[in-house]
């Protein structure tokens, strides 16, 4: 992320240190993914080289996880003239939604195949990687370091944030709303048929719907001259704690992101997911998520039929102590 309110927030409310390295590469246009990742790998590999890691981790299906996997991986096959060997680990490992038009398929599966340690969150992901032929001493089940980092951070978001107060919202009062990703927002048709969805769901379910509006989707609106629906309030983006709150504490949770799908079903929210499918499918088998797409009556069914469901599901995304696990296997 390049705004500031998706990025250095983060550091600030969680009180974390900044980064070492900050590489700053963005995407020119989404089509030239190539341009976007070989820059990354340029640049990862100057620093590999300078630090010469025992592992480099990284986590989910973006870009920057690809970049930084395929160069550990490319400077270990000079081991035989340089003596230098740099494991790779993916964390988030395992995770398939079957469509490979979205670009964090192809990155999570080469990731997988390519990483020396897989971390999955579930039984699931590893029956899923077994089957694609990768070897059983790589994967180890550990639950999701975003289950970590919900139970970790909520009791700091109830004392810091005031997003509730600022917003002049009620508890269980409102739905909340994302939506950012590539195939959903860079499509004019798509994104008008998930803003007439959208637009029909107060009068269904008899709630405002928040939207902490991303970057991205607010300059395409803006591109493709489409107007959000007036029932749909939007707010800029809000740091991580302001979000924890805001989610917690809404009544139904709509998003296109794969995160906020974990999230809602850990802090107990149902979710209507806006996408055909999903590589959390263990959210909708216990009942906590639903896969809604893009067709406007859909999604309003959808979230109907989400308000009225039972919050009592199981986690399936481990238990908090995926980090724990993962580092106790590295430090081994």
């Amino acid at each position: 992320h390049y705004s500031p309110a998706l990025e250095r927030v983060f550091f600030k409310d969680l009180e974390l240190p900044l980064p070492k390295y900050r590489l700053g590469i963005r995407s020119k246009a989404p089509i030239l993914q190539g341009d976007h990742t070989g820059r990354m790998l340029i640049k990862i590999e100057q620093i590999l080289l300078k630090e010469l890691p025992y592992c480099v981790i990284t986590q989910g299906d973006t870009n920057s996880a690809l970049a930084g996997t395929l160069t550990a991986e490319k400077i270990s096959t000079t081991k035989n003239f340089t003596g230098i060997s740099i494991k790779t680990a993916h964390v988030e490992a395992g995770l398939r939604s079957y469509d490979r038009s979205m670009p964090e398929e192809t990155n999570r599966i080469i990731c997988d195949h390519f990483s020396d340690f897989l971390f999955v969150p579930h039984q699931k992901e590893k029956n899923t990687l077994l089957k694609e032929g990768v070897q059983r001493s790589r994967i180890y089940v550990t639950g999701n370091t975003i289950v970590d980092a919900v139970q970790d951070n909520l009791s700091l978001a109830q004392k810091k944030s005031r997003i509730l107060k600022k917003l002049m919202i009620d508890p269980y009062f409102y739905a909340l709303l994302t939506l950012h990703r590539q195939e959903n927002v860079n499509s004019k048709k798509v994104l008008r048929n998930l803003l007439l969805g959208l637009g029909k769901i107060k009068k269904l379910i008899k709630l405002p719907v928040i939207f902490p509006i991303h970057p991205r989707t607010k300059n395409l609106l803006k591109q493709f001259k489409l107007k959000i629906p007036s029932t749909i309030r939007v707010i800029e983006p809000v740091g991580y704690l302001d979000f924890l709150l805001l989610q917690a504490n809404a009544a139904l949770v709509l998003s296109d992101s794969g995160g906020v799908q974990e999230e809602s079903c850990t802090l107990k929210v149902p979710c209507v997911t806006l996408r055909k499918n999903t590589e959390r499918p263990q959210s909708v088998d216990v009942g906590a998520n639903i896969i809604a797409g893009n067709d406007p009556k859909k999604i309003a069914a959808c979230a109907a039929k989400m308000l009225k469901s039972n919050r009592k599901w199981k986690n399936p995304f481990g238990n908090g102590k995926a980090a724990e696990k993962i580092l106790k296997v590295l430090l081994r």
